[in-house]
């Protein structure tokens, strides 16, 4: 998804705002630097600067989308590399642990998803349960 470019809105009101300016008196001088000329060259500048902004964000997308196919193309090589070495040595062999694999004798099996844990949570459970069915706190027990 690319970036969203940046538009200013403070830019947008100072064009209006010097075009404004600019029909009273292209030379209007009011002091302290505010003249029309140093608007209009901040004004530029500003749009410089944001241009020069959303090149980057542009740039920088391009960037993140050639890496991101690189990151694929890394991913598939490597489960094709670990593959390779589990084909040719077989994949109970030192080299597919050394490779980064589990060898297929050392690998557990759990039944279906649930964690040995699990049993010792329901004891624990059934454990605070009174005679009626209900929960028990440390409030209740006493």
């Amino acid at each position: 998804m690319a970036r969203r470019k940046r538009t200013s809105p403070v830019l947008e009101r100072a064009v209006r705002r010097a075009a404004g300016i600019n029909s009273i008196d292209p030379k209007l001088d009011l002091g302290n630097g505010l003249t029309l000329p140093a608007f209009s060259t901040l004004i530029e500048t500003m749009r410089a600067k944001e241009n020069a902004y959303n090149s980057a964000l542009s740039s920088l997308d391009k960037l993140y989308r050639e890496m991101l196919e690189t990151e694929d193309e890394l991913g598939d090589m490597t489960e094709h590399m670990l593959m390779a070495v589990g084909t040719r040595y077989g994949k109970s062999s030192v080299e597919y642990g050394m490779a980064g694999g589990v060898p297929k004798n050392q690998r557990r099996r759990g039944l279906r998803g649930e964690s040995p844990t699990a049993s010792s949570q329901q004891t624990s459970f059934v454990a605070n349960v009174d005679s009626n069915g209900n929960g028990m706190n440390a409030a209740s027990k006493r």
